[in-house]
Order: structure tokens, then sequence, then C-alpha cells
């Protein structure tokens, strides 16, 4: 319970103390602190096979997200950062997880390192710390890239907001028709996208080359087009150089049906993060962020697969000490059968 609505439900543990106080349970900070460490300790075989299962994958959603962290006189900004394997989408029969990961800034040799071991199909923003993983020469393999068409659609909706154009100051850049048009032209793909989720690579990827490719075609035709009478000051045209200049990144979902058309995956695994830092406003440490990432690894991939996070870790944490090391698959959430559930009532 503990660990659920700390990691879970974003309570954190001194407001936690005060709830059981006020019921006549005497819980000291440091023991409810303990008693997360120890059990992030006990867990951490779960923790390293999901991060195996998740690095198999054949195509990864990557995001990261600021973890504001205590520090000597104020708070440094670390990162938390999410590797997603979903292969739902185009009808993989792999169970879905997210792997979670912490460093304390945003320099590019971290998904770099949480990635070494990784060739395949990463879908992320342009975050300029992923390119070392696309080079050529990188060993074992450069890792694909497949750019974000939510990323992309997200700066023109910005700029075509009628509704939020009304509340915006004199000084804001008026709705602009362009960024309208290319709202609506991106909106057509995401049309055809939701007709295949689910279906296999294969269909995806007739599907798309037979309907998504001319959209596409005629979408890279007129925003060259459109882009070449703009001033490269105009906030259209830089989200417009946002696709033209990763084009073969937002092409490339045509020739694999693997591939999905955004990152939304990654991101709605890190939006419970980004939720719970108004509540517990920063890591106390680094040991502290890494505690957290390992758990938001259990509970987010619990969820994942549709599994009681507060149930499954209690069963868990009941029965893992008399696993062997052989049979520990057992209790990741994607093989909990209902009847090896604690009785929570009793």
């Amino acid at each position: 319970m503990i660990l659920f609505e700390k990691f879970g439900q974003h309570q954190p543990l001194n407001r936690q103390r005060d709830r059981y106080a006020r019921e006549g349970v005497d819980l000291s900070l440091s023991t409810l602190a303990d008693q997360v460490g120890a059990c992030t300790v006990a867990l951490s075989p779960l923790h390293d096979l999901i991060a195996s299962h998740v690095l198999a994958a054949e195509r990864l959603h990557g995001d990261d997200t600021p973890v504001p962290v205590l520090a000597r006189g104020k708070c440094a900004t670390g990162r938390a950062w999410v590797y997603v394997r979903d292969d739902r989408p185009f009808g993989g029969p792999d169970p879905p997880a997210a792997l979670f990961r912490y460093s304390r800034n945003r320099s590019g040799d971290h998904p770099v390192e949480h990635l070494r071991s990784y060739a395949g199909i990463l879908q992320a923003d342009a975050f300029a710390g992923y390119n070392r993983l696309y080079e050529p020469a990188r060993s074992p393999g450069p890792v694909t890239e497949a750019a974000c068409f939510g990323h992309a659609r997200r700066k023109f909706y910005e700029l075509a907001d009628i509704a939020a154009g009304k509340r915006r100051s004199r000084h804001a850049p008026p709705v602009s028709p362009l960024a309208l048009e290319a709202v609506k032209r991106i909106d057509a793909l995401f049309d055809i996208e939701r007709g295949i989720n689910g279906e296999t690579a294969e269909r995806r990827r007739a599907v798309r080359r037979e309907r998504s490719a001319p959209l596409l075609a005629d979408l890279e035709d007129w925003m060259r087009t459109e882009r070449a009478g703009l001033s490269r000051h105009a906030p259209v045209a830089r989200a417009m150089d946002y696709m033209l200049k990763r084009w073969d990144g937002f092409a490339r979902f045509l020739d694999d049906g693997r591939i999905c058309l955004s990152n939304n995956a990654a991101e709605r695994a890190i939006r419970p993060l980004a939720l719970g830092r108004r509540s517990w406003l920063f890591a106390g440490s680094d040991r502290g962020g890494l505690r957290a990432i390992a758990m938001y690894t259990l509970i987010g991939t619990a969820k994942l697969n549709d599994v009681d996070p507060q149930a499954w870790l209690a069963d868990v944490l009941g029965r893992i000490a008399g696993t062997p090391q052989s049979r520990l698959d057992e209790l990741l959430p994607w093989n909990w059968a209902p009847e090896q559930r604690l009785d929570l009532a009793a």
C-alpha cells in the first residue's frame, strides 16, 4: 500500500505518515523510507527482467521529463527517461512494458548508455542527445530513427488553435491559415492509422503505401512550396522546418508497419510522473530518484498489462523470497494469474 500510494497515487511519505497517525498508527518517516528502500531492493530482480524484455524489442518509444532533486542549497534538475515496448499496434504477441531510467542531467550520454546494446527502431522527439544512436558506424549497429507526427502536429496546432487565440495577448502571433491547413493534412494521416491499429505489420505497410503515401507526398510538396515564401522568423516556418529537416524520419513509417505515427506510448507512460511531480515536488536525493524510477518501471508495466499494481505488489512481495531464480518470470505482471493473488481482505 505504501509503495502504490507513493508511486502510483503520488502521495509523499509525509502525507501517508500523517494519515496513518490520524488512524492511530504511529509510523515515523524514516521507517516508511526504509520500507520503500527494502522493497525496491527485494523487487530489483523483476526490474532487471523487465529491462531485458524492453531492450529486446524491435521498436521502442523514448521520452524524458525533468525531476527536481534536492541538492546543497537548491534543487538540481535531474531527468527521468522512459523506454516503452508496446507491440500491440502492429499485432505483436509480446507483452508491453515500460523501463524508466534516472540521471542528474539531460546529457546525450545517458540515452547512449541506456541503449548501448540496442539496434532497433526508436520513436522519439528531435532531442539532439539521440543523434549518436543514429550514426551508421555505431556498434552494434545504428538505431533507426522514427520521427513523431504528434510533436510536429502540436507545433502547428498551437498556431491554429482559434479558441486559444482568443485568450492570447495582443503581442501573440495571429492564428495561421497555413498551420490550420497543416493540421488538417496531418489529421488525414492519423485517420488512416486508426483504421489499421492492431493489424499486422505487413497489412499496415500495404495500406500506408496505398493510402498514406500520396497524402504524405502532397504534404511535403505543399509544405516546401509554402515554406519558400515565408520568412525564417515566421512561427509557422519554424514548425515547417521541424518536419522538413527530418523528413526521412517522418516518412519512414511508409516502409515499416511496426512504426507508429506518434510517440504517444512514451508520453502516456511518463505522464503519471509528470503529474505526480506537482504533489511530491522533488526527489530527496539521487538514491531517491533511483528508487522512484525502479518503482515506476514496475507499476507502469503492471498498468500496461491491465494488472492492479497494488494487488500485484502485495502478492509478489509475499512470494519473491521463496521463488527460485529460474522461475522469477512467473511473477512478472503479464504472467500473473488471478488464482495467484493474495486474499487482501484477509
